[in-house]
């Protein structure tokens, strides 16, 4: 079963899955940053961004951050 990494980008918008906070910590990601870098970065905690991680990965249907990283690249999220 194909993912949504998988898929090539297209000109459906990315946000009508993800939230605003989801897009902020996935340019992060993309930009190399840990979660404490990016917690301290938005002014969240290390436990909130972990739960907006774990959601991030439910819904792109995505295993780790690697490949988070990986989907910002390709959908030009930065």
């Amino acid at each position: 079963m194909p993912t949504l990494l998988d898929r090539q980008p297209t000109n459906e918008p990315v946000n009508r899955f993800l939230t605003h906070r989801e897009l902020d910590i996935i340019k992060k990601i993309g930009e190399g940053k840990n979660n404490q870098e990016i917690a301290d970065t938005l002014y969240l905690s290390v436990g909130t961004v972990k739960n907006h991680i774990s959601s991030i990965l439910t819904k792109l249907e995505l295993r780790d951050r690697t490949q988070i990283a990986i989907y910002a690249l390709k959908h030009k999220i930065f």
